[in-house]
């Protein structure tokens, strides 16, 4: 029994020495402590989503409803005109049960209210700054940026105040990762918008920085494209992707034709996209409403700055 003492004393001790020398080392800087990995986040949502006429609305909420995380909008929330009373009457009783855990973005139809004021005035200080409607937050590992591409209203031109404000937030935040989303998508198949040039210069400050991803809608389908440059031209080392779902309930859209690197496509499902951001890749997953069967899903990885 003195001799099985005298051994737990013995590895105690060393134990304790151990302990000491090595935070000793780490004190000094000779081991190195690897950084603590940021958690996966989780993002889900879509944009032109309300209509208190509308049947969409409340089965794509029931999906938004089963996933946790972070929920985006994509713009033109509530239809038509996006009053107060819309937004209280058609967006609150769907949507609007996740309004503690949404970030925004304003679509055209908000702004068919002047202003957008009951688009501002519903989402307060989730919406950024009162007629702007950019702001940036982070998920995770993740940097996001959400802008405001009604470009008639506030300017998205370079050396707009948005675009040099986007510039700046990419500038001071240096994550491996990132993400952006706003309305009008710069890239789309749809037969009733098609691309919107005006956003161009979104998209060459984000293909500066090395973004990694942009979500849109506008166009009421869901589109995803490979990655590409500003210029609609491929480029898988450094290129955007974009993923266009604007499938939150409201109608659907047709196709004509599609445009180049467009990688896969539906007309007729409403749903919801779920992105899991993990540190340095994402999945991404299109969850269709009860019924419908369409889906698509895949992960990518991140990448520096071109």
């Amino acid at each position: 029994m003195r001799r099985l003492r005298g051994i737990a004393h013995f590895v105690a001790t060393c134990r304790g020495t151990l302990l000491v020398t090595t935070l000793a080392l780490v004190w000094l800087g000779l081991v190195a402590v690897p950084p603590a990995r940021a958690a996966d986040a989780v993002l889900v949502g879509a944009g032109d989503i309300a209509g208190c006429s509308s049947s969409g609305a409340p089965a794509t909420a029931s999906l938004v409803g089963s996933t946790a995380g972070t929920v985006f909008t994509l713009g033109d929330n509530v239809y038509n005109s996006g009053t107060a009373q819309e937004f209280s009457a058609c967006y609150a009783p769907t949507w609007g049960r996740f309004k503690g855990r949404t970030r925004p973005a304003v679509g055209n139809h908000e702004f068919l209210t002047a202003a957008a004021a009951g688009y501002f005035n519903y989402f307060g200080a989730a919406a950024g700054p009162k007629g702007k409607g950019w702001y940036s937050y982070d998920a995770g590992g993740w940097h996001v940026a959400v802008l405001n591409s009604n470009c008639a209203k506030v300017g998205c031109a370079k050396g707009s105040e948005q675009e040099r404000w986007l510039r700046a937030d990419l500038a001071a935040h240096g994550n491996q990762c990132t993400l952006a989303y706003w309305h009008h998508a710069r890239f789309v198949s749809d037969a009733a918008h098609g691309d919107s040039p005006q956003v161009g210069p979104f998209w060459d400050a984000l293909y500066q920085y090395g973004a990694d991803l942009v979500l849109s809608a506008h166009a009421h389908v869901y589109e995803r494209f490979a990655p590409q440059t500003p210029a609609g031209k491929s480029d898988p080392a450094h290129g955007i992707r974009e993923i266009v779902v604007g499938t939150g309930g409201i109608s659907h859209y047709s196709f004509t034709g599609f445009g180049p690197n467009s990688q896969a496509s539906d007309s007729n499902t409403f749903g919801v996209l779920k992105l899991t951001l993990h540190p340095g890749s994402y999945d991404w997953r299109f969850m269709p409403q009860a019924g419908k069967t369409f889906s698509d899903s895949g992960h990518g990885t991140c990448h520096g700055r071109p």
